[in-house]
């Protein structure tokens, strides 16, 4: 099992949903930068699980405990360790799931692979639970990045067919990040969250569950960062967004909707605006050949619908090889997109910092 990521700064996430504690080790790290924990706090309680109605019943402080790597609030040069507790857990609700997997879950594919030795209470390795340490590994790199004029902010584009306004691909700014933390829900527009909020309750009340799509910027990268062919910067977003349980596709600039244009309508003209080269429009996502051109590095994320739902499911029994019903237990979130806008900004931002440090380019 790797749970590993990165060439300069190396992440090693480790702990099940229901251990003792998750955590992570970070390795790489340059000595002297001063890190603000009660900032690492407030940012993990955006991930953070039981703050609302639309989110799971299981609450955790998700307080992070620095063991090591850190002197009077500075970083040494040695790895830094960080450790979350994990204080509410319910193991016994998982007890069937030993027999009968859970459909749409890696409890079937887990059993394979691990010949049935695998931890199942909350998904063990497999859990979102596991995103609590990327976060905290996440925000130091982006408390870095920020010192060095580099921003990153995401904010949910859609929940079932409620939508919020994209970004503007090409004139994304901090202004449009600082108005996503003026919303209940990380979004541009304040209706936006109010209609997903109701998707979620609808969802919930049905005992279902809903997916969406989170969309991620960043600002202020210098351009050539990035690698070609497979360390460019799509391959490192790519490789630990896919990290995040419930992702299922991720697309840059114009994505998807680009392959149905013309060559014409969906190159991006360069032109000079004060000394520095720029493009007119940002279909490429800010990304050409792998390597960044200047302008903002712009994704979405598409996360499936929480497979652990109230409903009554067919599955099969491991033991007995004969087809099962299930009725899934626990705590779960009704849809997991809005607790996982922070987890796309903590993996944008470790990827790119670590693209950052692997690179001759300085801002």
């Amino acid at each position: 099992m790797s749970s590993q990521y990165g060439k300069k700064i190396k992440i090693s996430v480790f702990g099940q949903s229901h251990s003792s504690a998750v955590g992570v080790s970070i390795d790489g790290l340059p000595a002297g930068i001063t890190l603000d924990i009660d900032e690492m706090r407030s940012f993990m309680r955006r991930r953070a699980p039981g703050q609302n109605d639309i989110s799971t019943a299981r609450t955790e402080e998700d307080e992070p405990e620095i063991l090591c790597g850190l002197v009077n609030g500075v970083t040494c040069g040695a790895p830094l360790a960080v450790v979350i507790r994990n204080t509410n857990v319910r193991s016994g609700d998982y007890n069937e799931t030993l027999d009968i997997p859970r459909p749409s879950h890696a409890d079937y594919t887990a059993h394979v692979k691990f010949d049935g030795h695998q931890d199942s209470a909350g998904g063990g390795h497999f859990s979102g639970r596991l995103t609590a340490p990327l976060c905290a590994a996440g925000w130091i790199c982006l408390e870095i990045l920020r010192g060095l004029g580099i921003y990153i902010a995401a904010h949910i584009l859609q929940i079932g067919s409620a939508k919020d306004d994209p970004f503007d691909p090409a004139g994304v700014s901090k202004k449009d990040f600082d108005a996503i933390k003026d919303n209940p829900l990380p979004v541009l527009r304040r209706d936006a969250a109010d209609a997903m909020r109701l998707q979620i309750l609808d969802a919930k009340e049905k005992e279902d569950s809903t997916g969406g799509i989170i969309e991620c910027a960043a600002v202020g990268l210098p351009a050539g960062l990035g690698d070609p062919m497979f360390d460019g910067i799509e391959n490192r977003i790519a490789a630990i967004v896919f990290g995040i349980p419930g992702v299922k596709g991720i697309e840059f600039g114009s994505g998807f909707d680009g392959s149905a244009r013309n060559g014409s309508g969906n190159n991006d003209s360069f032109y000079m605006d004060n000394g520095i080269i720029k493009t007119r429009t940002n279909n490429c996502g800010g990304v050409l050949g792998g390597i960044t051109n200047g302008m903002p590095v712009l994704f979405r994320a598409a996360f499936k619908p929480t497979p652990s739902i109230g409903m009554e499911q067919g599955s099969v029994s491991l033991s007995r090889l004969e087809n099962a019903v299930l009725r899934v237990k626990g705590r779960h979130d009704p849809c997991i997109v809005p607790r996982a806008v922070p987890c796309v900004e903590a993996a944008a931002a470790i990827a790119l910092y670590d693209a950052y440090l692997d690179s001759s380019v300085s801002v």
